[in-house]
């Protein structure tokens, strides 16, 4: 059997969708299974048995009809059995729809049955959920191919040897205390909604400090550097000898690998997050109180914890909608008690140890 699924979008979201193709191999042993999305997403699918190939769509072949179209018959040649779109985009339903496969899978929507012979009705958002429906949704998908319960279903990102053993020395050589702990810190959400403010962030920070006398990393890209150092400045001066600034992963491979090495990664709920749960450590998260809390609060646990502002204040959202709240981001920001944040905070570390 030959299988393709497709996920563009984001790290997060193409990450929480291999749980497809680990479910699958482990159905379907000697499929074949192969896995599209973006680029910039390659890395966390990188060293993972269960994925075949990582076939790339290119901005620029999207952008260009007749590149589309030459790279549309080109998945056409591959001749897949089955097709499982988990984006369902009109460039996507039309590789779907042409790639000749017997199964061709996505979520229903108005017009999917144009495209795709197994339509999969979505969760509604706010239907409870002990996953998370992103998870659910997905799992979902394989329906049609798999008629037993899936139980093994958390994503999982794979290191080499090479590059567990690439972090453990950058920590050796930057002088990175061995005996205290080492957290990595998610300083900055993936849009400018999901960053918790940086002042509030700064005390968070202290507070991790002074509580655990913690080394830390922070997580950021270099055109990032400017509100990396903002946050650093706005710590107190305890704190800042505590960051290692200028330790950080210059590749997301390198960021994994140093991911890998942490006892935790704490800071605004995203793609960071979802790769340090799939390398087992531990996250303590801040969700933007936009962000649909039923789909992304999954493999949630003793020393998994998040906080969304739905969780502590459910009267806002019998008010407002999710359009109103994100317009209103920073307002709502205020309603976090960042008291509570500290006790939950105390709370994790304990767990942790």
């Amino acid at each position: 059997m030959k299988i393709l699924i497709i996920q563009q979008k984001r790290i997060g979201d193409v990450l929480t969708s291999s749980i497809l193709a680990n479910s699958l191999k482990d159905h379907y042993p000697n499929a074949t299974i192969d896995y599209m999305c973006y680029a910039n997403c390659v890395d966390v699918l990188k060293e993972n048995k269960a994925i075949s190939n990582i076939i790339v769509l290119e901005q620029k072949v999207r952008k260009n009809y007749l590149s589309l179209f030459k790279f549309i018959f080109k998945i056409r040649s591959q001749k897949y059995d089955v097709v499982i779109d988990a984006y369902s985009k009109l460039e996507t339903n039309l590789i779907t729809f042409f790639s000749g496969a017997n199964y061709k899978i996505s979520y229903e929507k108005g017009y999917s049955k144009i495209f795709y012979n197994h339509n999969i009705k979505r969760l509604p958002n706010g239907t409870k959920s002990n996953y998370g429906l992103a998870i659910e949704n997905r799992l979902a998908l394989l329906k049609p191919l798999i008629k037993e319960e899936i139980t093994d279903f958390k994503s999982k990102i794979f290191l080499s040897n090479s590059e567990i053993e690439a972090a453990k020395k950058t920590i050796l050589e930057a002088n990175i205390p061995q005996n205290k702990p080492l957290f990595m810190i998610g300083i900055l959400g993936s849009e400018w909604y999901k960053t918790y403010p940086l002042e509030k962030m700064a005390e968070l920070l202290d507070y991790t400090v002074e509580k655990t006398n913690a080394s830390l990393l922070f997580n950021y890209i270099p055109n990032q550097k400017e509100d990396a150092l903002k946050l650093y400045n706005l710590c107190n001066e305890k704190t800042q000898k505590s960051i290692f600034f200028d330790i950080y992963g210059k590749s997301l491979r390198e960021f994994l690998g140093l991911l890998s090495q942490c006892n935790a990664l704490i800071g605004n709920e995203g793609g960071s997050v979802n790769m340090a749960k799939a390398l087992f450590v531990p996250t303590f998260s801040l969700f933007s109180p936009s962000v649909d809390k039923e789909t992304w609060q999954i493999f949630e646990d003793e020393k998994n914890i998040s906080i969304h502002l739905k969780d502590l204040k459910p009267e806002i959202y019998a008010e407002h909608d999710e359009k109103f709240i994100k317009e209103h981001t920073f307002k709502y920001f205020e309603e976090y008690p960042i008291e509570l944040i500290k006790e939950k905070l105390d709370e994790f570390f304990k767990e942790i140890g």
